[in-house]
């Protein structure tokens, strides 16, 4: 029994331990960094707890820094870009699972072939066709770009979702007069809530979190997002570690309350695509 004991503690705990350490280690950095006194940051020794701490970072980040105004700006074209992607995806996903038509298989390909596409060669061709029709430093540029991003992805996952429910429960809708696009909303909606929640966590963390487009395709800070924000955070002579820590915790607030909210959901979400029936 001891010897069990011990290799059971070898090969699953012990690696669930060192795994759970390297994922929440830069966390509790950060969060305790951001509760340091400036001139405790990078004092020696190393203060493994704030002592005292003060909340002084966070007024700095969200008043003196203008995170207030980055936080909005980010909700708005993460919420915009969901909703979007959301319709398009269910509408998409629907078609695709439901009616067959000529080119289906080229289209699906298709849409499959787009994740393989690296996103930065599309930086260039996108930022001159927004500069052409006067978009830089303008949200939309934003909301566009990410709902082009996901769409691909949530249609082909949401096509599964799709397959999974019986048509017979839209066709009754259709004999009761509902028309096929208020069955659709009506019927397939409520069923779909599980892969609905999965779709907008994804698709919301994948706005949310996104740099690269946001840094090329705005130059005004009054439009900046969250990761935009905290790069210019980043002085060329100085750095405000913990306004900048600050900042960090900030940002990612939204996303461990979202996944607080919709964990059940984002699991039946998750794993209702791999199974028939």
């Amino acid at each position: 029994m001891l010897k069990r004991s011990l290799d059971r503690a070898a090969t699953l705990y012990v690696p669930l331990l060192v795994a759970m350490l390297f994922t929440l280690l830069p966390f509790y950095w950060t969060i305790i960094t951001s509760l340091k006194h400036e001139v405790d940051i990078t004092r020696l020794p190393i203060q493994y707890l704030p002592s005292p701490f003060t909340f002084e970072n966070y007024k700095i980040a969200w008043d003196t820094v203008g995170f207030s105004i980055f936080f909005k700006n980010s909700l708005f074209v993460s919420l915009s870009t969901v909703v979007i992607v959301l319709v398009l995806s269910v509408l998409t996903g629907y078609a695709l699972s439901r009616f067959q038509f000529r080119g289906k298989r080229a289209f699906l390909l298709l849409l499959l072939c787009t994740q393989f596409i690296p996103g930065a060669m599309l930086l260039i061709p996108l930022f001159m066709i927004f500069k052409t029709f006067g978009m830089i430093s303008n949200p939309l540029s934003l909301i566009i770009t990410y709902s082009t991003f996901q769409l691909p992805f949530n249609s082909i996952l949401m096509s599964g979702f799709v397959t999974n429910i019986p048509e017979q429960l839209e066709e009754a809708a259709m004999v009761d007069g509902c028309s096929r696009l208020k069955a659709v909303f009506l019927v397939i909606f409520p069923i779909l809530l599980p892969g609905i929640v999965a779709t907008t966590v994804f698709t919301f963390i994948g706005a949310w979190n996104e740099f690269l487009f946001g840094l090329m395709l705005i130059n005004k800070p009054q439009f900046f997002t969250l990761p935009i924000g905290l790069r210019y955070m980043q002085g060329e002579y100085n750095m405000a570690y913990g306004a900048l820590a600050a900042g960090s915790v900030i940002s990612l607030l939204p996303v461990v309350v979202l996944f607080a909210f919709v964990q059940k959901y984002m699991v039946q979400g998750m794993s209702a695509g791999a199974v028939k029936g």
